[in-house]
C-alpha cells in the first residue's frame, strides 16, 4: 500500500522515497560481425552521399562513426537517482513534480526495464530511467502519489529500441 512507504533519508527536496544507480548507458558487446557490418554501411552511405552530391551528409554519416567508436572506448558513468517528495534526482539536475507531465512504466525483463516521465515543455521530451533491480510495483506506488501515469504506453521509446536493437 502506498501508505506503508517509509522515507529512506531526507535531502534538500525533501523525504527520499526511493533511490538507485544506473549506468548513464549501455555498453554492448559487438562481435566482428556487428563491426564489419556497420562499417559497410557506413562506407556505403559514404559513397552514396558523394554520389549524390549530399558531403553534409556523408559528414554527418562520418562524425556519427567517429562517436560511436569513442564511446565504444569508454565506461558508462553512474547516473544517481532519487524519487523526493518534491520530484526527480537524475544525476546533478533535479525535476520538481510540476515540470512532470505523466510516467509510465515498461517491464519486459530481462531486455527492458524501463520508467519513462514525460516533461512539459519542449526540452527534453521525456526521460528515460533504467529500473536496474527495482521492484516495478513499488516504484509505481511510489510515483502515483505525485503525478499521472500513462496506462497507454506499452513499449520503450524508439531511440530506446533503435539503441538496443543496432547495439549503439
Amino acid at each position: 500500500m502506498v501508505e506503508d512507504l517509509k522515507s529512506l533519508g531526507k535531502n534538500e527536496h525533501g523525504n527520499i522515497w526511493a533511490h538507485w544507480n544506473f549506468p548513464e548507458f549501455i555498453k554492448h558487446q559487438r562481435g566482428l560481425g556487428w563491426i564489419i557490418l556497420m562499417a559497410i554501411l557506413s562506407l556505403g552511405l559514404i559513397i552514396w552521399a558523394f554520389w549524390t552530391a549530399n558531403i553534409l551528409f556523408a559528414f554527418i554519416i562520418i562524425i556519427i562513426a567517429i562517436i560511436v567508436i569513442l564511446q565504444a572506448k569508454r565506461e558508462p558513468l553512474e547516473v544517481k537517482f532519487q524519487i523526493t517528495e518534491d520530484g526527480l534526482g537524475v544525476g546533478s539536475k533535479f525535476y520538481e513534480w510540476k515540470r512532470i507531465e505523466n510516467f509510465w512504466v515498461i517491464y519486459k525483463p530481462p531486455e527492458i526495464k524501463k520508467l519513462y516521465f514525460k516533461l512539459n515543455g519542449i526540452l527534453p521530451p521525456s526521460l528515460s530511467i533504467s529500473l536496474e533491480k527495482q521492484n516495478p510495483i513499488k516504484i509505481r506506488e511510489i510515483l502515483l502519489r505525485y503525478c499521472l501515469e500513462d496506462l497507454e504506453k506499452d513499449d520503450e521509446s524508439f531511440s530506446d529500441f533503435l539503441g538496443r536493437s543496432l547495439k549503439i
